[in-house]
């Protein structure tokens, strides 16, 4: 199997709007298939194909279930929009039942100590990574009419599961948060003298009904390119959004100078949220809306990592010391 094949699935993605880091992740677990059936073209393989490779996952590789998880999606992608040949509902592997570790927390001190060696340019964003518990691309995709300064909100479009949802906003933020969309007004009015500016990228259910829309301050991104660039779509020339890694890498440089010795990422910033709201009492059902999942367990992994435990448990040590 030649990297045509697979660049061909990347143009598929990239045409369905996945984000950049999911079209690689996918792309890694469709190779890994491919190369385990040693190289024969997915359209000769079928679900017990697919069973053997994630069983192999499991009994070989030993990946946690979330990983398994995003495999058996990669694949699930690759025969529902590529081969056109839907897997069956009722796969029969072997499912992992390794416990996937708890997410990296930093303390509040900690925090203070990020953002006092973060990049100014990338301050903003990583704050509402930690002030609103957005995830990294959600934080990225932002438009500045999605930020609600009335009722000190911002409202997630599409987020994980194409979920909606509206997430709190620090009062701290209101006045950087109005200085980036004037930075934003600034980049639309040089855009639109240029001619070959075919204004930002719209849904696809807007695109039609709203012709002027790429072209108002509403639509912009929150946090935009330093230049233009050509959408892979259409191959129009427009101002997309900051690229993720150049955030990833402004978060990991604060951390080495803030000498913080835990691995710290954009998630890192959102796990922080979530277990700081708990600390600070909020219910867990409020920290699941604002995370946005859909399962409360997945939200109670948090309680876990809190140093009194997810009922407030005090050690019986505590009587003898």
């Amino acid at each position: 199997m030649n990297n045509q094949f697979l660049s061909f699935v990347e143009e598929q993605m990239y045409l369905r709007r996945y984000a950049k880091r999911s079209i690689q992740t996918y792309l890694k677990w469709i190779h890994g298939f491919i190369r385990f059936h040693g190289g024969q073209h997915p359209s000769v393989l079928f679900d017990d194909h697919v069973e053997q490779y994630l069983t192999y996952l499991v009994t070989q590789k030993h990946v946690a279930a979330n990983t398994q998880s995003i495999a058996l999606n990669a694949i699930s992608f690759l025969y529902k929009e590529i081969v056109k040949r839907p897997l069956s509902p009722d796969l029969k592997f072997a499912r992992s039942n390794r416990q996937q570790k708890l997410p990296t927390v930093l303390t509040v001190q900690e925090i203070e100590q990020l953002f006092l060696h973060i990049n100014t340019h990338y301050k903003l964003p990583a704050a509402l990574l930690y002030g609103s518990g957005l995830r990294l691309m959600e934080c990225l995709r932002l438009r500045t009419q999605d930020i609600d300064f009335d009722f000190k909100n911002i409202r997630v479009w599409d987020g994980k599961g194409g979920k909606h949802r509206v997430v709190t906003l620090a009062d701290e933020l209101l006045s950087p948060l109005r200085s980036q969309i004037q930075l934003v007004n600034h980049f639309l009015v040089l855009d639109r003298g240029n001619n070959s500016f075919a204004g930002v990228y719209m849904p696809k259910g807007l695109r039609n009904k709203s012709p002027n829309s790429p072209f108002t301050i509403g639509w912009q991104y929150l946090f935009p390119s330093k230049t233009l660039s050509i959408d892979p779509e259409s191959k129009l020339k427009r101002r997309h959004h900051i690229d993720e890694s150049s955030l990833r890498k402004a978060i990991a440089a604060a951390q080495m100078a803030a000498r913080i010795e835990k691995k710290v990422g954009p998630h890192t910033l959102r796990h922080s949220f979530a277990t700081h709201l708990l600390q600070n009492g909020a219910d867990i059902r409020t920290v699941q809306d604002q995370l946005g999942h859909a399962d409360i367990r997945t939200t109670q992994i948090y309680t876990h990592i809190l140093q009194r435990g997810g009922n407030a448990v005090v050690s019986p040590l505590k009587n003898v010391f």
